[in-house]
């Protein structure tokens, strides 16, 4: 019990302020995180995130902490919206998630049509939403650094 009393915003929110480097090096890993986040393979979200923030040459810190944008409050809302996202782009002749007559043979079918809807929008979501925290990040350290 001690531990949960000991986690707080302000503890959180200094893990923010005592990362060091760049703003676009800061920026850079959290947009990251943030776009890793939106995807839905659980459990790996966050190699994903370090791994390509690493590989970008981003802080693998705050990439680890963009990918607690997914979590298990935000899974349900988040993946849904993804998913409605990704319908817009492939129109398909039912936007049903699942179809009522669902036969063996189009099991298969559906099922890459709706990994494909959800997969896309989860790549546009993530994109815009990775653009506007790496964008309020990066100006957030800029004035950190004027300071």
């Amino acid at each position: 019990m001690r531990f949960k009393r000991d986690i707080t915003y302000k503890k959180i929110l200094s893990l923010f302020r005592k990362q060091n480097g760049s703003p676009s090096f800061n920026a850079k890993g959290l947009a990251i995180g943030v776009f890793s986040g939106c995807f839905p393979f659980f459990g790996f979200q966050t190699l994903i995130g370090v791994f390509f923030a690493k590989l970008a040459k981003g802080n693998i810190v705050l990439a680890a902490i963009g990918t607690w944008i997914s979590n298990p409050f935000t899974y349900i809302p988040l993946y849904y919206f993804n998913y409605k996202v990704g319908s817009f782009f492939v129109n398909t002749s039912s936007n049903k998630i699942v179809e009522k007559t669902l036969v063996i043979d189009d099991l298969w079918k559906q099922g890459r049509i709706f990994s494909l809807k959800l997969l896309l929008g989860s790549s546009c979501v993530g994109l815009l939403l990775a653009l506007i925290s790496g964008s309020i990040i990066f100006f957030i350290y800029k004035i950190k650094i004027k300071r």
